[in-house]
């Protein structure tokens, strides 16, 4: 029923007009905003946007950098791979997409959510699901390209450490940059970012930033479902620089074949006591670093991965660098070196009662013989525990303490690789910190780290470094593994800086400790029996460690580790050109175990050094008494005489 009242009907319609019109007014005003916002406000963002959605950058992975041993020997490369990445930006349905990697190319599900829920990862950049990708898997992607152009094939090259085991725990392994390291400062400062490949262990860690290259580009325009239509700039990328190491292709193989050939673990060391390069590193158990190249998408869920990190043998631990044991009696050297240097005996007036051992307190202590009184170079041939009891506690343990300080025990050496442990040297302060319940010093623990037991836990890498030091006059330098780099585009050649540490040793002292250590092996000492050939001049100490306490030996895991330590050659008129220290875990006496691997690793030396074949001389060796006379080494046959 319509009004009856023109004058109301009118207001009405008039009303309408006015809200209508207001209306529109606010429509357009919020109009003119937006429009303000996209085409002004914002305009860079939109159209970074717009052009991102037609111009894309595709990294290409730079190739990392070779790993050569000393002779040219290529010990680490790349091989050609086919890779299937995903971008996450690409994606239009997320579910759609997880489907078609699960049930068609066998990617594992919660693996790749992951990835995609990763808040450090730009959208644009791509992920990668599956390496080595196999025909099927390439035709596959290339089948379904229009409904999935977010996956699609990539090459990147895989590295490949060609001896497999061989010097995995020097050369090390790769794998994607953790959340965790992302959150270090030294890794914000290198530019490191989720997704990268990276080094994470041995050399490849250390050197990360030489080896690793410069990533190239390709600009491409795609369509609006992100395929590549075509391209517009390609950028090469720039290989990492080579790496020369001081390793030894040949050496490493014989002192790794040392430990193999048994079924016996331990640890190796060689190296050139002149300059501190390393020939050979050893440390058994080992594993394949190929097993991580081939499963860097996901390293820490990986079958084969996770077969070697949870191996109860540890495979992964380096024991040349972690490994800290009781030193046994190859300590002694340090413990006459000491002693000399501060009077405590002299070369004339070293004589010092041997007694079977000694009685501390209500404990007697037992050496291994009875060797009457002898000399220091007697003490150490026969390496006679009751002379450095004695000895020992003459010293006290702050002198001790001191004098092995110096020569670098309790302190990392600082080797080129990651992880290196310090080890634990005898002082009143460790045993107070460690031991409240007893917390005072006493001489029976004088009297065991005498000889390199009780607190005393070093690793080998320290041991050989301090030796070292003490045979070639005080001249301690770093152990390294780093020989050069090679220039690239943007690099020039580096060379290793070789900055030796001084500690000035008298010359009698040298002579001393250079001659007992030439006796232990050829005036028959404890390596008497070994069998090293003359012409190496070899001088040495055997060492053994001991793990429990006699009465509880059951069985081969509780039998004392086995050291050695030598050098070659000496008591000549030259200074050692090789050092080699050796732990057999569980092997026993020094000169049952270790010395024996030292003797084949020394003799291979010289012999390569000679230019000799190394199996057929080892071979031959092996078969010889030991008063075979042959001329493996270049060495002054002249004995240097002891400084008196």
């Amino acid at each position: 029923m319509s009004s009856t009242n023109p004058k109301e009907d009118g207001f009405n319609l008039e009303l309408r007009v006015y809200v209508i019109q207001y209306l529109v007014l606010v429509v357009f005003i919020a109009l003119g905003i937006r429009f303000y916002v996209l085409q002004v406000a914002r305009q860079d963002y939109y159209q970074a946007r717009a052009e991102n959605n037609r111009i894309r950058e595709i990294p290409i992975p730079a190739p990392r950098g070779n790993i050569l041993d000393r002779n040219g020997n290529v010990l680490v490369d790349n091989t050609p791979a086919f890779n299937i990445v995903v971008t996450p930006e690409d994606i239009t349905n997320k579910d759609d997409t997880l489907n078609a990697l699960v049930q068609n190319l066998d990617v594992d599900r919660g693996e790749i959510l992951v990835e995609l829920n990763d808040p450090m990862r730009p959208k644009s950049q791509p992920i990668l699901v599956k390496q080595n990708a196999s025909v099927d898997d390439q035709q596959w992607v290339g089948a379904h390209e229009l409904e999935h152009p977010e996956i699609r094939v990539e090459y990147q090259p895989q590295r490949v450490y060609k001896y497999g085991k061989l010097a995995a725990h020097v050369l090390g392994y790769i794998g994607q940059v953790n959340p965790k390291q992302l959150d270090l400062p030294q890794f914000k400062e290198a530019g490191y970012k989720s997704g990268d490949i990276i080094g994470q262990g041995g050399i490849e860690a250390v050197y990360d930033k030489i080896l690793r290259g410069e990533d190239g580009m390709r600009r491409v325009i795609v369509d609006s479902r992100g395929r590549p239509i075509a391209d517009l700039e390609k950028i090469e990328p720039i290989k990492g620089q080579d790496i020369t190491t001081t390793l030894d292709l040949d050496i490493q193989r014989v002192a790794e074949d040392q430990f193999y050939s048994k079924k016996e673990t331990g640890a190796a060391v060689v190296l050139n006591p002149q300059d501190g390069e390393i020939l050979a590193i050893v440390s058994v158990p080992s594993f394949d670093p190929n097993v991580f190249a081939r499963n860097v998408v996901s390293s820490e869920s990986r079958k084969e991965v996770a077969a070697i990190v949870n191996d109860p043998s540890h495979p992964m631990y380096n024991k040349a660098i972690q490994g800290t044991y009781p030193t046994g009696s190859t300590w002694k050297i340090m413990m006459a070196t000491a002693a000399l240097e501060e009077g405590v005996i002299t070369l004339k007036n070293s004589r010092i009662v041997c007694g079977g051992g000694i009685s501390v307190g209500n404990r007697f202590v037992h050496c291994g013989g009875n060797h009457g009184t002898p000399d220091i170079h007697t003490a150490i041939v026969r390496s006679c525990d009751g002379y450095f009891y004695r000895l020992g506690l003459k010293m006290g343990v702050d002198m001790i303490h001191d004098w092995v300080t110096r020569f670098g025990m309790g302190q990392r050496t600082g080797i080129d690789l990651p992880g290196e442990m310090r080890g634990i040297i005898p002082s009143r302060e460790w045993k107070k910190r460690v031991n409240p319940r007893d917390p005072v010093w006493k001489d029976f623990d004088t009297v065991l780290a005498s000889i390199g037991q009780g607190s005393v836990a070093v690793t080998p890498i320290q041991l050989i470094r301090a030796e070292a030091g003490i045979v070639i006059g005080g001249e301690f330098h770093t152990p390294h593994l780093f020989k050069e780099a090679s220039a690239t585009q943007l690099k020039p050649i580096e060379y290793y800086d070789n900055k030796p540490t001084e500690l000035k040793l008298s010359p009698v002292t040298v002579d001393t400790i250079d001659y007992g250590m030439w006796g232990v092996v050829n005036e028959g000492g404890t390596a008497g029996g070994v069998g090293f050939p003359r012409e190496i001049n070899a001088g040495g100490k055997t060492g053994t460690a001991q793990v429990i306490a006699k009465e509880k030996v059951r069985g081969k895991e509780h039998k004392d580790h086995s050291w050695f330590i030598s050098f070659a050659p000496m008591h000549t008129n030259q200074k050692p050109e090789i050092g080699v220290v050796c732990i057999t875990e569980n092997g026993g006496w020094g000169a049952s175990s270790s010395a024996p691997k030292v003797k084949i690793i020394e003799a291979a030396y010289f012999a390569k050094k000679l230019g000799h074949p190394i199996l057929p001389e080892l071979v031959a060796l092996n078969s010889q008494s030991k008063t075979d006379s042959r001329p493996l080494a270049g060495a002054d046959r002249k004995r240097r005489p002891v400084t008196q």
